[in-house]
């Protein structure tokens, strides 16, 4: 059913919100104000123009929204370490797929922290009242990255409510990036 997730998007996730203090409501924990929200991988541009219809909404009801893309920051985190599109393929085509993957993992791992990326974008002086966190383009990642520890790894970074806008597919109480990798059960957070 293709369409579940614009009726979860609206009818589920957008009145949470809308609410003056959406933070109760958006996470399992007090002190982590993180959800996921799961879409179909195939999805992801019709998943964008809703996104940019919510945020209107949201706007237009006082809130301000903060969005953080993480094809963004792994961008940012492969050109700070001299790796360009071309030095990829290069690489590719000289070690292998394999060793790419490993080593654009470890860049935004380790090198780059994937997470402190994000913490740079986060909004400076949150009201958690108003404020709220979009982080997309989570497809970006793959098959570089899983998503599960960065809400651990923001932990004591997140003052502002925040979704994380998943693509994949779930699986029982697990999630599947993109619909490909092995189900992963660590998120411990809300899912929409």
């Amino acid at each position: 059913m293709t369409d579940d997730w614009k009726t979860r998007l609206t009818q589920q996730l957008e009145p949470v919100l809308m609410q003056p203090d959406p933070r109760p409501q958006l996470s399992i924990h007090h002190d982590l104000h993180y959800a996921l929200f799961q879409y179909p991988p195939d999805q992801e541009f019709p998943l964008r123009q809703e996104l940019a219809l919510l945020r209107t909404r949201l706007e237009h009801a006082g809130k301000h929204i903060t969005t953080i893309s993480l094809a963004d920051c792994l961008t940012a985190a492969l050109e700070a370490e001299a790796m360009t599109g071309e030095a990829l393929a290069e690489d590719e085509q000289a070690v292998g797929l394999e060793t790419v993957i490993d080593t654009v993992a470890d860049i935004i791992s380790l090198a780059q922290p994937l997470y402190r990326r994000v913490a740079d974008r986060m909004p400076a002086h949150p009201d958690p009242q108003r404020d709220l966190v979009f982080i997309v383009r989570v497809g970006a990642l793959f098959p570089f990255y899983r998503t599960a520890p960065l809400p651990e790894q923001m932990q004591g970074q997140l003052h502002a409510p925040t979704v994380l806008f998943y693509p994949g597919d779930r699986e029982g109480v697990g999630l599947r990036f993109m619909g490909l990798l092995e189900a992963d059960y660590n998120y411990r957070c809300k899912i929409f």
